[in-house]
This record gives C-alpha cells, sequence and structure tokens, in this order.
C-alpha cells in the first residue's frame, strides 16, 4: 500500500538525497549546491538549495542559519517567479518559528504558505503547510479546533499512499489521545505509525513513533521495555544527526524515569535535556523540561514554597509561548506534587 518514504523538501538537483540522509551530508551537498546555482545565476536551484540549508540547519539546532537560508530561499524563489518553491520556503520559515516557540507567528507563516501553494499547483507543499499548521494547534492545546484536520490530512494521506505524512498524522492523533487519556488507542495508532515507517525506510518517522510508544507503555509501568525503546530511538537520531528529536528522546527518558520513581537520575536527565533546548534555542522545549527538573528536584526533598515559586514561574513562560493548557499542565505538576493551594497569579 505504502511506497518507499521520500523528502520532498529535497527538490531540484538534490531530489534524489534519502529522507534518511545524515544532515551535516545534506548539508554539505545543499550548500555546495546553493553555490553553483548563484555562479549560473539560476533562481529556482538556488531556491531549491537554500531550502535544504534551512532545513538541515534546522534539524541539527542551528537556528540562525536556518532563518537565513529560508529567507534567501524565498528571495530566489520570488525572483524565479515561483510560488511553489515560495510555498516551500515560507514552510520551513512556519516550521523554524514552531521550534522556537513563536507558536503565532508560526500560524501565519504555514498559513500563508498553504495558500501560495494553492496558488502554485503545488499540492505537497500545500499539504505540508496544512500539516504544520494541525501540528501548531495540537501543540499549542486546541484539540478540537486540529483534530479534524489531522483526521482529514491521515485520510489524503492513505489515499495517496504517502508513507511519511500517513506516519506525522497517525502519530499526532495518537498524541492527542494521549494526552486525553485514551492510552489503548493512542498505542495502537503509535505502533501502526512504527510498522508504517519502518516498511517505508522511514527512520525519523520510526524514532518519532518508538518515543510515543515507550510514553504510553511507561504510563503503564513497563519501564525496561519504554527504556529499550528509546534506547533504539536515540541510536537514529544519532546517526542523523536529528538534534531536536533527540532532545525530545532525551526529555522522554526522564519522563520514564520520573514516573519509575528515579528521581535522582530522572533530575540529572532533565538537567542535561534543558541544556540540550538551550544550545538550540528552543523555548517550549526547554520550559518542558524546566517542568520535569522542577518535578523530579520537589520529589528530592526541594522547600514545597520554592517548588511552587517555580511552578508559578513556568505558568507564565508556557502561557507566554501561547500553550492553551499551560495552566491545566502546572496545576497537574501541583496536584501530583501535593501542592494543593491553588495559585492566584493569572497566565501572561
Amino acid at each position: 500500500m505504502y511506497g518507499k518514504a521520500f523528502a520532498p523538501e529535497y527538490r531540484g538537483a538534490l531530489g534524489e538525497l534519502s529522507v534518511n540522509s545524515s544532515l551535516e551530508e545534506v548539508l554539505a551537498k545543499a550548500i555546495e549546491q546553493q553555490r553553483r546555482a548563484q555562479l549560473r545565476g539560476t533562481a529556482v536551484e538556488s531556491a531549491h538549495a537554500a531550502l535544504a540549508v534551512a532545513e538541515a540547519s534546522r534539524r541539527l539546532g542551528r537556528v540562525a542559519e536556518a532563518e537565513r537560508a529560508w529567507k534567501a530561499s524565498y528571495r530566489a524563489a520570488r525572483q524565479a517567479g515561483d510560488e511553489g518553491a515560495m510555498a516551500w520556503a515560507v514552510w520551513s520559515g512556519g516550521t523554524l518559528a514552531r521550534q522556537r516557540g513563536a507558536l503565532a507567528l508560526a500560524r501565519r507563516l504555514l498559513a500563508l504558505a498553504a495558500g501560495l501553494a494553492e496558488r502554485g499547483g503545488d499540492v505537497v507543499a500545500r499539504g505540508y503547510s496544512l500539516a504544520g499548521l494541525a501540528e501548531t494547534g495540537r501543540i499549542q492545546g486546541d484539540y478540537q479546533a486540529v483534530g479534524e484536520l489531522h483526521e482529514q490530512l491521515l485520510a489524503e494521506a492513505r489515499r495517496r499512499g504517502e508513507a511519511r505524512h500517513t506516519v506525522w498524522a497517525l502519530e499526532g492523533i495518537a498524541q492527542m489521545h494521549r494526552n486525553t487519556g485514551s492510552y489503548d488507542t493512542a498505542l495502537a495508532m503509535f505502533e501502526e505509525a512504527a510498522e508504517i515507517a519502518g516498511g517505508a525506510d522511514d527512520a525519523r518517522g520510526r524514532a518519532w513513533a518508538l518515543r510515543g510508544i515507550a510514553d504510553v507503555l511507561s504510563l503503564r509501568g513497563e519501564t525496561a521495555r519504554a527504556l529499550e525503546l528509546l534506547t533504539e530511538a536515540e541510536a537514529t537520531c544519532r546517526r542523523m544527526r536529528l538534534v531536536s528529536a533527540l532532545a525530545y528522546n532525551h526529555k522522554m527518558r526522564g519522563n520514564v524515569l520520573f514516573r519509575a520513581g528515579r528521581f535522582e537520575e530522572a533530575r540529572a536527565t532533565y538537567g542535561g535535556v534543558l541544556e540540550e533546548f538551550r544550545a538550540m534555542d528552543e523555548p517550549r522545549g526547554a520550559a518542558l523540561a524546566t517542568l520535569g527538573l522542577v518535578k523530579a528536584r520537589a520529589r528530592l526533598g526541594r522547600a514545597a514554597e520554592e517548588t511552587a515559586a517555580d511552578l508559578e514561574a513556568l505558568r507564565r513562560t508556557l502561557g507566554g509561548l501561547g500553550l492553551l493548557h499551560a495552566r491545566d499542565m502546572v496545576d497537574a505538576a501541583r496536584a501530583e506534587l501535593g501542592l494543593t493551594d491553588a495559585p492566584t497569579a493569572p497566565v501572561r
């Protein structure tokens, strides 16, 4: 039913690159192709090469380079009058904005990308842009608004036999089920995503799916199996240099250790993860790692009033990132830690 996964963000002369290509390899080839295209004065090839530079840089956590590259891609695409290429560039910019925690900007850019793709007749770019909008809404916690879009994109991906997008949609829907307590449904969808990704040779998609499976198994108390799956996914992230995915893998390891009552290991893991996210300027990940760190320190004896103050600061940080469920996240942590006095300060 599904063919081999492909990477449509690698375009033009870079179209032969695999979805599993090392990001360092992608970056080196893209920079060289961008240089050649600029020398030849071929704007559309410059746009394609700069897009690959942007995506490789983003996934490597090099946000300043990614920012410059997607804008260069857009300028070259606009010079060429290619709305499809313009859409891909703006999609990359929107994805980077989401990664950096600028969720409102991400929504604006991704909506713009979807419009450009539709006018340019690029069905795949439109699908990726709509998927980006759906994922941004999901991260914000706006499940009601984006749940239907996830299901629509899943149906379209299944119909076209697009393995990579099917895996993405399954993982997104599974995450919403997991977050709302439907663990059996979430586990089945994560497992299906892992199976499809494995069959389509989509190593990145499989790594994310394994992280989801590990999360649900951990909630059921299957700590050893969860840690095994995270170790398998970590090997993929390291091989492909998926810096952001690796940091989220490590954060999940902290979660698994915390749930198992291994609080000192969890504290050390969260502390390392926090530095990973800070190094790549990813504030949402940093805030979530801090939340885990606060909880681990509380279990290790940190004073209740200090923990409460930390959680109140996190409430403001998470709310400031546009996470609609920030209050619920912090209140759940307070309840879990036995801090029953409700805070009065609003989310800002």
